[in-house]
């Protein structure tokens, strides 16, 4: 006769993660990745500012910084910062383009993220 088996003393349970675990583990990381694909554009235009920036210190008067910013964000297409946004300084030799800028990204009812960029390029 075989021996029977008996299931419920000793027998070691099963783990793992419930369909409502799975479920709400889903939604966070659902969440998660919509905000994060609203982000990262935001990063992109950050760069893209920043190397304008760097670009536009090369000028030597405010004018001329403004118009090199002007003409870097015509190519790059970037909206947050114009050249009259910048401020402009001269340290030493060197010439200083400094900007701010805040960005909010609406997540639901009243809830927002804001994010505060700010940066700034000299010359070389």
């Amino acid at each position: 006769m075989a021996k029977r088996i008996d299931r419920s003393m000793g027998a070691s349970r099963q783990r793992g993660i419930s369909f409502i675990g799975l479920l709400f583990v889903a939604i966070v990381l659902a969440c998660v990745g919509v905000v994060v694909a609203q982000v990262i554009p935001t990063l992109i235009e950050y760069q893209a500012i920043n190397k304008a920036a760097a670009k536009a210190a090369e000028g030597s008067t405010v004018p001329e910084v403004r118009a090199i910013f002007d003409r870097a964000q015509a190519i790059d297409d970037f909206k947050s910062v114009s050249g009259k946004d910048l401020d402009v300084q001269k340290v030493g030799d060197k010439v200083v383009v400094s900007y701010a800028y805040d960005r909010e990204i609406h997540l639901f009812g009243p809830a927002y993220l804001v994010l505060k960029y700010k940066g700034q390029g000299q010359s070389r």
